[in-house]
């Protein structure tokens, strides 16, 4: 059974902007699995997954977008995880 396809985004402050990306950035530096909760959704990121940035800019704005992408026919990591998870 897939899941089902979602799009969520929401605005945070830069203190929790920063605890978040924080957060990632230890993970990812660590060679370790991520965990987080967004809207109500626990989702665990392998460390596997791969980190891309896009650069958007046209009708008066730009965006930047960090995404990491993962496939979810692999198995999961089975390293440990960081115990804190935050709601996005």
């Amino acid at each position: 059974m897939g899941k089902d396809e979602r799009d969520v985004e929401r605005i945070y402050s830069t203190a929790a902007a920063v605890a978040k990306l924080r957060r990632l950035a230890d993970a990812l530096e660590k060679d370790r699995p991520f965990r987080i909760q967004i809207a109500g959704e626990r989702i665990r990121v392998p460390r596997r997954a791969e980190l891309s940035v896009e650069h958007e800019r046209g009708d008066g704005e730009e965006e930047i977008e960090f995404q990491l992408t993962w496939s979810l026919n692999e198995d999961d990591d089975k390293d440990d995880v960081e115990d804190d998870e935050d709601e996005v």
